[in-house]
């Protein structure tokens, strides 16, 4: 992770925005040493959403807590996707 002084971001801030969006480079803004904002690609982020919500499942599914799933007919009839 760079750390990089928010006054010091300010003249490079579209140099740090692209690295964090094309370089999946998380960039670090501190305040007085500080970190105070992260700079983050929203792919990153999309990453961890994911493999949250697949611990999540696994930890429902490990308790014996999940629900009962829809059918893939179901799902194909709701979506409008049924073959003919």
């Amino acid at each position: 992770m760079t750390e990089i002084a928010i006054s010091a971001a300010r003249s490079q801030l579209g140099d740090l925005v692209r690295r964090a969006a094309h370089g999946r480079e998380t960039i670090a803004l501190t305040d007085h040493g500080h970190v105070a904002a992260l700079l983050v690609s929203p792919q990153v982020i999309e990453d961890y959403e994911d493999a949250l919500a697949i611990a999540d499942y696994r930890r429902r599914k490990a308790e014996g807590t999940l629900e009962p799933g829809i059918p893939m007919a179901e799902v194909r009839r709701r979506l409008g996707l049924e073959q003919r």
